[in-house]
């Protein structure tokens, strides 16, 4: 057993995992072979054959999944799910905690806080910053926001599911980390798809680019780790010092990429959005600032 499988010593270490696709699927393994009775529901029901079989109890409606545990996980695809099936079991929220693991806005993880109050339930948000496969694993890190104390009495179950990475009282927070951080992970997706378009126009296949390519993506944190000994502190107090990779510089980089995949009759969506940001700091005048003054108009600020 691994650390996060160790048997759970609270008396009751029941728990409810609502939504069945692959995240929800792996949380309820990993919550099983750590010695947790745990109770699932799913829209379609024969996702929990499997479950079942290792030795989960198959809810037969939302409100039965509530009642059998004060610990309720949602794994669904968005907040909008969430109320289109507890909707049907408000009566059973009382003195019940949701932990919504779903994907969506910090607006509506805070709206959600007060749907959940109105129906006496405490509400954390959080977001899993692994694939299913690393759920449970020494690998898998889970964020979390909203009320400390809720938080604390649920942390020893949480920790199953990865190391649990609380961010304070807003309920939003969670959220934001965790969109912020898919920010960075689409982005890194369609770049390495774009890149690996421009190399298969001259013959080079995904099987020999896409290693070439994971290899620079794998270097891109030590890169910036090495200009600045505390990355973002020179960013929090306004400075972007031009004697490394200026915005002149990487904007006739960007350039070129444009005009390459223009060349190669490629799609310039992502390749032009890049270039935006450049041309922007350009005309306004900071050619020679770091790369990093693109935040200006990112955040609006021209």
């Amino acid at each position: 057993m691994n650390a996060h499988q160790n048997p759970p010593t609270s008396k009751d270490s029941s728990v409810t995992v609502i939504g069945l696709g692959p995240m929800g699927q792996a949380m309820t393994r990993t919550l099983l072979a750590a010695g947790h009775p745990v109770t699932v529901w799913n829209r379609t029901a024969s996702r929990a054959d499997g479950l079942v079989a290792d030795g989960a109890r198959l809810a037969a409606t939302p409100g039965e999944a509530v009642e059998a545990s004060d610990l309720v996980i949602l794994s669904l695809t968005d907040y909008r799910a969430m109320y289109d099936i507890l909707d049907r079991a408000t009566a059973s929220l009382a003195g019940r905690t949701l932990v919504n693991l779903s994907s969506d806005t910090p607006d509506r993880t805070r709206e959600a806080v007060t749907w959940a109050a109105g129906h006496g339930a405490a509400f954390l948000t959080g977001g899993v910053m692994v694939p299913a496969p690393m759920v449970g694993t020494p690998a898998s890190q889970v964020y979390y926001s909203g009320d400390a104390p809720v938080f604390e009495r649920q942390r020893e179950v949480l920790a199953r599911l990865g190391t649990p990475r609380y961010l304070g009282a807003d309920p939003g927070l969670a959220q934001l980390m965790y969109q912020a951080q898919l920010a960075v992970f689409l982005t890194t997706l369609s770049g390495l798809m774009h890149a690996t378009a421009m190399l298969g126009t001259a013959g080079t296949p995904a099987k020999d680019a896409l290693p070439e390519l994971l290899s620079f993506t794998d270097s891109i944190g030590a890169m910036l780790r090495a200009g600045e000994e505390h990355p973002g502190a020179a960013l929090d107090a306004g400075e972007h010092p031009g004697d490394l990779s200026t915005v002149t510089m990487m904007g006739a980089t960007s350039d070129h990429i444009v005009e390459t995949s223009t060349s190669l009759g490629l799609d310039l969506a992502l390749p032009l959005a890049v270039q935006a940001h450049y041309r922007r700091a350009i005309e306004n005048g900071h050619g020679g600032d770091n790369w990093t003054r693109i935040i200006d108009s990112i955040c609006g600020r021209g």
